[in-house]
C-alpha cells in the first residue's frame, strides 16, 4: 500500500513556474524518482481470492461489537459526526497520479463528486451526506530537499485554489500533511491561518512519518499517541481562541505499526478523530485491513478509503466496493474518501 505519493518531475513541470513564486515550497522544487516500493504482501487466505471475498466480506468479527460505539460525550454544538456522514475526494492539483483531486479538471471533478455524494446518500438516507476536498498540502519526497525533511510544501495560492472551488459546492476542506523526516511540530503551525476557519480541518499521514531516518516510500512510517495528541491539542486550541464548532481530524491507517500505543490517544470534545482505513486492494483484503488495523482498535470514528484505479488491479475485481458494500462493515464509516 507504499502508493503514489509525490509530485514528480512530469507532474509539476507544468506548475513550476506557479511554485517558485512561493519562497516556502520553493525550496524543495527538486524532486527525484521515488525508491522502490516496499511489496505487497500476499492475500491473507490460502483459500482463491473470490471464496475468500464471499466468505468473509460481510462477517463481522464478534469481538469488535464489544468495542463500538465508543463511549465519549455528547458532541458540541456544530459538531459534524456523528450527525453527517463526509464523502471526499483526494489528490492535490499539481499531480495527476496523486488523486482524483488533481486527475481531472475541476469542473469535472465537482460534478463527479456531488455524483458520489448522491450515491451515499441512496445508500443511507438516515444520515445526511456532505462533500469534502481533502488536499495534500505537505508531501513526502523521495530526495531531501534543500531542507533535508524529504517533504515539499504546497504554495498557499493551492489552498486558496481549493477553498474556491469547495466554495461551489458547499464542500469543506482536509489538509493532508505527509511529513517525512520533518514533524507534525513543525508543519501543522504553518497551516494555522487556514485551520482557524470553520470549515477546514486536518490530516496525518503516519505511512510517510519516517522516525527512523528512512526515505519516504522505502518502508511503512508511524506516529505515535504522542503525535496524534500533539495535534488534537493544537486543532482544540484553536477552536477555543476562535470560538469554532469542532474540528475533525483524520489519521490514515492500514497497519497496526502506523499508530502506536493508541490506548493513549486522547479525546477532546473541541476534535472529532477519524481512523481512516487507507489500503487498496480486493475487496476482502481492504475489510480485513479496516478489522485488523481500525475496527479492533477502536478510537472515536472510522473511515474507509476507495480507489477508482488501484482497487481493480487484481483480476477479477472490475469495480471498485459499491456504498452498500462499505455500509455493512461495522461499525460503519463515517468519513468516505476517493483517491
Amino acid at each position: 500500500m507504499l502508493g503514489c505519493f509525490m509530485l514528480t518531475a512530469c507532474d509539476t513541470e507544468a506548475a513550476r513556474k506557479k511554485v517558485s513564486a512561493a519562497p516556502a515550497a520553493k525550496k524543495d522544487t527538486v524532486v527525484a524518482a521515488p525508491p522502490a516500493a516496499a511489496p505487497e504482501p500476499p492475500p491473507p487466505p490460502t483459500l482463491d481470492t473470490a471464496t475468500y471475498n464471499a466468505l468473509t466480506l460481510h462477517m463481522v468479527h464478534d469481538s469488535a461489537s464489544a468495542k463500538w460505539p465508543v463511549k465519549t460525550g455528547y458532541p458540541l454544538p456544530g459538531a459534524l459526526l456523528p450527525f453527517h456522514r463526509i464523502v471526499a475526494y483526494y489528490g492535490n492539483f499539481y499531480s495527476t497520479r496523486m488523486g482524483i483531486l488533481g486527475e481531472i479538471e475541476p469542473e469535472s471533478m465537482l460534478k463527479k463528486l456531488q455524483g458520489e455524494v448522491a450515491k451515499w446518500q441512496e445508500a443511507d438516507s438516515s444520515v445526511k451526506v456532505i462533500p469534502a476536498l481533502h488536499y495534500i498540502v505537505v508531501s513526502a519526497q523521495g530526495q531531501p530537499g534543500k531542507a533535508g525533511m524529504y517533504r515539499l510544501r504546497m504554495p498557499f495560492t493551492q489552498i486558496d485554489k481549493t477553498l474556491e472551488l469547495a466554495a461551489k459546492i458547499n464542500a469543506i476542506v482536509f489538509l493532508d500533511i505527509q511529513v517525512g523526516l520533518s514533524t507534525l511540530q513543525k508543519e501543522i503551525p504553518e497551516l494555522e491561518r487556514y485551520l482557524a476557519l470553520p470549515n477546514v480541518h486536518l490530516a496525518v499521514d503516519p505511512e510517510f512519518s519516517m522516525k527512523t531516518g528512512k526515505v519516504p516510500g522505502s518502508v511503512i512510517g508511524t506516529f505515535d499517541a504522542a503525535d496524534l495528541n500533539y495535534a488534537s491539542e493544537y486543532l482544540a486550541e484553536l477552536v477555543k481562541k476562535n470560538d469554532l464548532p469542532p474540528k475533525i481530524l483524520v489519521v490514515h491507517r492500514f497497519t497496526k505499526g502506523m499508530v502506536t500505543n493508541y490506548k493513549n490517544i486522547a479525546l477532546r470534545p473541541e476534535v472529532q478523530i477519524v481512523m481512516d482505513m487507507d489500503g487498496w486492494g480486493f475487496p476482502a483484503k481492504k475489510v480485513n485491513s479496516y478489522k485488523l488495523a481500525v475496527s479492533s482498535e477502536p478510537v472515536q470514528f472510522t473511515g474507509f478509503k476507495l480507489f477508482y484505479k488501484n482497487d481493480i488491479k487484481t483480476p477479477p475485481w472490475n469495480t471498485i466496493m459499491s456504498p452498500k458494500d462499505v455500509l455493512k462493515l461495522y461499525p460503519k464509516p463515517m468519513y468516505i474518501q476517493y483517491q
